[in-house]
């Protein structure tokens, strides 16, 4: 499955639009984790075990992404978009969502 966050893909035609895809990932960040992130955020150091968790929540929605485009006959998704969210009221969570279009492509 080819995915691309551009709207065209040089030197491939589009032959059929299907329609909009997402996948979402929400995960829980372990409190050590964050008090850790916390003391290297002080120090200016980077959180390793956030980003991590980043990478892991991205490829997740991918996945889940291209499981549903696959399940509507794409071979590619177009316009891919990823966001990033903290959600609850400590911000405790990790949502990372994906969207796109999934098209038949020669």
């Amino acid at each position: 499955m080819l995915i691309s966050t551009t709207s065209i893909l040089e030197g491939r035609r589009v032959k059929q639009y299907i329609g909009l895809v997402s996948g979402e990932a929400i995960l829980g960040a372990n409190i050590f984790r964050d008090v850790f992130a916390n003391i290297r955020d002080i120090v200016g150091g980077r959180s390793a075990a956030y980003e991590k968790e980043l990478r892991n929540a991205k490829e997740i929605a991918l996945d889940e992404m291209k499981q549903q485009a696959a399940s509507m006959g794409a071979n590619a998704i177009i316009g891919v978009d990823l966001d990033y969210e903290t959600i609850g009221q400590s911000g405790g969570m990790l949502m990372v969502s994906a969207s796109g279009t999934a098209v038949v492509i020669e």
